[in-house]
């Protein structure tokens, strides 16, 4: 089977060679730089201890310092599978979610066909640089010379004119017998309606041309020379070697000078790159003439795991920062991410570096915002938010965007992060004493340094009367819920946010369970890397017991602390469960205080809407269906117990 040309560039552009090779090894990482994609690993093709195997995900490479065997993912997937190479281009395909062309008895043709359109767009580049030092180019030599760019820069990014004559290129190459097909094949010239002889497609204009990642030019961009003329810049149309959603300008020397330690920089234009890799930006890109797409944007992580999104700072750059901001949120994942720069009002990289110097640009790059900042200006720059109603608006706003986000980890950091952020933009002016936890006192009373102090509750005070707040006597099954609940907020600090009013309101009565809770929200509002280390620091007696539990132990989202999605799902039903036992408890005692005055159908139907309200909590979908059965029958049975008892005693009185 003959693939087409062009299939395994962009498989191996989609494929990340360190996610292929770790199924098979094990990362060493005190050697291994995960944001560069540097990986090292001992060699999986001979034994050793050390870590000589080394891959780089930017090059799509892998070499063994000590065997020396080396390739990339395809060959690896051939040596340690076993795989033939067909099998192994099917393999990576379905990962990286590209359908296999079909067996094609004609693919050997068309891969000709593209290999001849290269060669005739190799052609008209050197006739569009000839051009450049002929008199009709005069205008075109003086506006690079004022853009400063130099012979050598035009020479390396092989710059040209096409003089504004109708068949000046045409005849020129079907002059050297190139076919007239293969012109306009290309994208250099273009059929007129009427059947006439084709035409040039850019005339008067100064020709950018545009490579894929192996060099080879795939189609043009042109910058008029006319101010009146109605496209500013004109690039080629899609054609079998150019499909401008899949390209990006300057993407070979990009990789290789990222690769060297530069920054990958996404610019919006021809001129913007080359300004930024004349100032020493060598790893600067361009999407061509339209807005990223996702094809492109796994292009560039392909390239670094943090490209810095450069932009105009006009209102067209911020629109078009946004649109690269929500097409990146569902992609997000650890590691991997964007960083943005917006430039002065009126300013573009190029404007930026000839005022200024390429002193202002690295001083821009260098203070780079990260996504999470351009997300939270977006929905609140020149808002007002001094209502309940503006602020539950923007919390479902960020709810929703957040919820985009496909990977559970990133997810919740960019909740808590938001939620930080809107804490200081509302100031709830909560103040929590700092060692509050240490021992919570019934009647707002907490040890502090060594002493009692009184509790500064804050926004506690208008929860009191809730169903979670009023906890009640202690019950056993109470107990072991809330060593469910607090264990789960210690191994996954993150849920925390996503329940901080049911965390506020509830109060646990196990011995040590409610001060843990209030250390945990405590800690909670501070986030970071060290947040066990501090955990453990101020309560690690605490923690290791409660951990310790059987029932603790054993639980799923305890034990696997990657899975911050079964935690949220088992902290939500934990919480929904105790609140629903306590509703019931205090609806029965309240009722038991009705029937000592006249039992009425009134207080039989609250008893039936706690139990049936006990019973909606009570199911998960953990919980098997017989099971279901029987509780909800046991549970139905005891109330009714209850009542008749009760109004057997009222008739006896």
């Amino acid at each position: 089977m003959s693939l087409p040309p062009g299939f395994l560039d962009e498989l191996r552009t989609r494929t990340t060679l360190s996610r292929v090779v770790g199924r098979k090894v094990m990362w060493d990482n005190r050697k291994s730089n995960q944001a560069k994609g540097d990986w090292w690993a001992p060699c999986p093709f001979h034994q050793e201890k050390s870590a000589s195997f080394h891959v780089d995900d930017r090059k799509g490479y892998y070499y063994c310092f000590g065997c020396h065997a080396k390739g990339d993912a395809l060959s690896f997937l051939r040596e340690t599978e076993n795989m033939g190479f067909l099998e192994a281009v099917e393999a990576l395909a379905r990962e990286a979610g590209m359908t296999m062309p079909a067996r094609d008895p004609q693919a050997a043709q068309r891969a000709d066909r593209r290999t001849q359109l290269a060669e005739v767009m190799d052609e008209a580049v050197k006739w569009y640089r000839l051009q450049l030092r002929t008199g009709a180019a005069a205008a075109a030599r003086d506006y690079l010379a004022k853009r400063k760019l130099s012979d050598a820069g035009q020479e390396r990014f092989g710059i040209g004119f096409a003089p504004d004559t109708r068949q000046g290129l045409f005849q020129a190459l079907t002059g050297k017998g190139i076919a007239a097909d293969l012109l306009v094949d290309a994208g250099l010239c273009a059929k007129p309606e009427d059947g006439g002889a084709p035409y040039d497609r850019f005339r008067g204009r100064i020709i950018f041309p545009i490579r894929d990642a192996r060099g080879r030019a795939i189609s043009l961009g042109g910058r008029a020379m006319d101010p009146n003329a109605r496209a500013k810049y004109l690039n080629g149309p899609e054609t079998e070697l150019f499909d401008k959603g899949r390209n990006l300008y300057n993407h070979g020397p990009a990789r290789e000078a990222v690769a060297k330690g530069a920054p990958l920089v996404v610019a919006e234009g021809y001129m913007d790159v080359i300004a930024l890799a004349e100032a020493g930006f060598g790893g600067a890109v361009a999407p061509l003439g339209t807005a990223i797409t996702e094809t492109q944007l796994q292009m560039l992580w392909r390239i670094s795991p943090e490209p810095v999104v450069a932009l105009d700072g006009d209102k067209a750059g911020i629109r078009a920062a946004q649109r690269v901001m929500d097409l990146a949120l569902p992609l997000l994942e650890a590691g991997q991410g964007l960083r943005f720069v917006i430039l002065p009002e009126g300013q573009d990289p190029d404007d930026l570096i000839r005022a200024q110097g390429a002193g202002a640009m690295q001083k821009l790059l260098e203070g780079a915002r990260p996504m999470v900042d351009l997300l939270w200006q977006r929905e609140t720059e020149g808002r007002s938010f001094d209502s309940p109603e503006r602020r539950a608006a923007l919390e479902k706003t960020f709810h929703e965007v957040t919820h985009k986000i496909r990977d559970g980890s990133i997810r919740s950091h960019y909740e808590q992060e938001l939620k930080r952020l809107q804490r200081d933009l509302f100031g709830t002016g909560w103040q929590r004493p700092q060692k509050a936890w240490q021992a919570a006192r019934p009647g707002g009373q907490a040890r502090f340094g060594g002493k009692f102090v009184p509790f500064e509750v804050g926004a506690y005070s208008v929860t009191r009367a809730t169903v979670l707040a009023s906890a009640g006597q202690s019950d056993p099954e109470d107990l072991l819920r809330e060593a469910m609940i607090l264990a789960i907020c210690a191994t996954h600090p993150a849920c925390i946010s996503r329940f901080e009013s049911q965390m506020e309101t509830v109060q646990f009565t196990g011995e040590g369970h409610d001060a843990l809770r209030l250390l945990l929200l405590h800690l909670s509002h501070e986030p970071g890397p060290d947040f066990r280390d501090r955990l453990m620091t101020e309560a690690g007696d605490t923690v290791e017991k409660l951990l310790s539990l059987p029932h603790v132990s054993i639980a799923p989202p305890v034990r696997n602390a990657d899975d911050p999605d079964l935690a949220l799902m088992c902290l939500a039903e934990e919480l929904a469960k105790l609140e629903a036992r306590r509703g019931a408890r205090a609806e029965i005692e309240d009722a038991m205080e009705d029937l000592a005055g006249l039992a009425d159908e009134g207080v039989t139907w609250r008893l039936s809407q706690a139990a049936s309200a006990r019973h909606r909590a009570e199911r998960s979908n953990l919980d098997d269906a017989k099971d279901m059965g029987e509780d909800r029958a046991a549970l139905s049975a005891h109330l009714q117990s209850l009542i008749d008892k009760e109004i057997w005693r009222k008739n006896r009185s």
